[in-house]
């Protein structure tokens, strides 16, 4: 896998993954938006195990963290070719 250097990149391969963490994290956003609208935060921050909390908001962050590098480099890209 390339990482800004010069090893060959397997565009296939990077458009499967791509394609498969799409539909892993839109069954996440689907489990999340469950839990949304069954629960009121005060009752899961009152009831849930303060560890799984703590997980998924780790989890959370760090996927907002890598999609806004992805969102600024797309906006970037966009920016160039104007």
């Amino acid at each position: 896998m390339q990482f800004g250097s010069n090893k060959q990149l397997d565009v296939v391969r990077l458009k499967a993954d791509i394609a498969a963490a799409s539909v892993e994290l839109l069954s996440a956003q689907v489990a999340a938006d469950r839990v949304r609208l069954q629960y009121h935060p005060h009752d899961i921050v009152t009831f849930a195990e303060r560890s799984a909390l703590k997980r998924a908001i780790a989890s959370a962050q760090s996927l907002c963290q890598f999609f806004a590098q992805i969102d600024a480099q797309i906006k970037h890209r966009e920016g160039e070719q104007r």
